[in-house]
């Protein structure tokens, strides 16, 4: 015999009570893509390089493709390199070519609730169209290495009018000092420094300058982090072979994180 409900009180049945449960809890779980970092319009020198980022959150989470008018982008020039699960990706376009290039690039984002886009379009500029002002690097980083738990630092300087705004990029993916705890940090010169640095750090950095007249990056240069036994390794083969150009460099990392070829 089912129980009689409290006085006041009103009894919901069990079952459709569970299905409205679950139709609750699935509509806070998923939801929609959203973006979080959109491609910006840039303006490139021929032969250089040219990234968008893009960015989205939503759950399930969704995937990132390219188009470029109206197709997905395909060439050896263009490489696709994704990042939060394929939740961010950045577009990385080089050598540029003016004409060939010059586009707007579409960047979708889906998951199993929809579909957004956004675009963003790039120019490209023979280097004796540039305008007065355009980004220059004026130091670019260098190649490094340093010992593991010390600090790495990066320099970079470019000049432009307005004064350019520098972002860093390693692996062709964007460097975001906020995300690393306060141990990567971006100097009000632009450098960019590397406490306490692990193996992870290691790899190809590039400083890109960016103003009102266009997108400059550097060369790139690479960063090696190395543990104590392989600083014993560099120092036998100092004394062993002073006269290598390698092992004098490694010489003088061990005692200041820093390259210097003598």
């Amino acid at each position: 015999m089912a129980p009689e409900p409290a006085p006041g009180r009103t009894m919901v049945p069990l079952v459709p009570a569970l299905v409205m449960l679950g139709l609750v809890a699935g509509a806070h779980g998923d939801s929609k893509p959203v973006f979080i970092k959109v491609p910006e319009d840039q303006t490139g020198l021929s032969g250089g390089v040219a990234s968008f980022v893009c960015q989205a959150t939503g759950e399930p989470k969704p995937r990132i493709t390219w188009m470029k008018k109206g197709k997905k982008v395909s060439s050896q020039r263009f490489e696709v390199i994704e990042f939060d699960d394929g939740a961010g990706s950045v577009l990385r376009i080089q050598p540029l070519r003016v004409q060939r290039d010059e586009a707007i690039y579409e960047c979708t984002a889906t998951n199993s609730l929809g579909e957004i886009n956004t675009s963003a379009k790039l120019s490209v500029l023979e280097e004796e169209q540039l305008p007065p002002g355009f980004p220059s690097i004026d130091m670019g980083p260098q190649l490094k290495v340093v010992e593991k738990a010390r600090t790495a630092t990066m320099l970079c300087a470019a000049g432009g009018n307005p004064d350019p705004e520098i972002s860093w990029f390693k692996d062709f993916l964007p460097v975001d000092p906020a995300t690393s705890n306060g141990r990567i940090k971006q100097l009000r010169s632009g450098a960019l420094q590397i406490e306490s640095s692990e193996e992870s750090d290691q790899g190809k950095y590039e400083c890109v300058a960016t103003n009102s007249a266009g997108t400059r990056y550097s060369a790139p240069a690479n960063l090696y982090v190395r543990g104590p036994a392989a600083w014993a390794q560099s120092l036998m083969g100092v004394w062993s072979h002073p006269s290598t150009l390698l092992g004098v460099c490694a010489c003088v990392c061990a005692h200041t994180g820093t390259l210097l070829c003598v």
